[in-house]
């Protein structure tokens, strides 16, 4: 692509992402009360979508004789991630703890089995 055409894209990429990200603004924002359909949906999706990222990483997760390692490491990883938010309630700590646990845990533990 040349440059004109990949500046375009980008400048287009990011009217859309601005407009997605402004419109709930524009459409709730304001004095207006939400409805309770609205309120019942911000308190109960945020959970269930942490639910579906969860089994939709861990729908892979095997115990058989070639990958139970890796389905242990995956484990243990969320279980670090797990206790990190249960004891601090910081997601940035129980994303990051539990991505570096995992990385770790990845590269260190075939090393001294091997």
């Amino acid at each position: 692509m040349t440059p004109g055409r990949t500046l375009l894209v980008i400048g287009i990429a990011a009217v859309c992402t601005f407009l997605t990200r402004a419109f709930p603004f524009l459409l709730f924002g304001g004095k207006k009360e939400l409805s309770p359909a609205v309120r019942f949906l911000g308190n109960c999706l945020p959970s269930a979508i942490i639910a579906a990222l969860v089994v939709y990483c861990l729908r892979s997760v095997s115990f058989d004789a070639a990958g139970w390692l890796n389905g242990v490491i995956q484990l243990v990883s969320v279980g670090i991630v797990a206790g990190l938010h249960l004891w601090k309630r910081n997601i940035l700590l129980s994303i990051g703890g539990g991505t570096v646990c995992y990385m770790a845990l990845l590269r260190i533990v075939p090393a001294l089995l091997s």
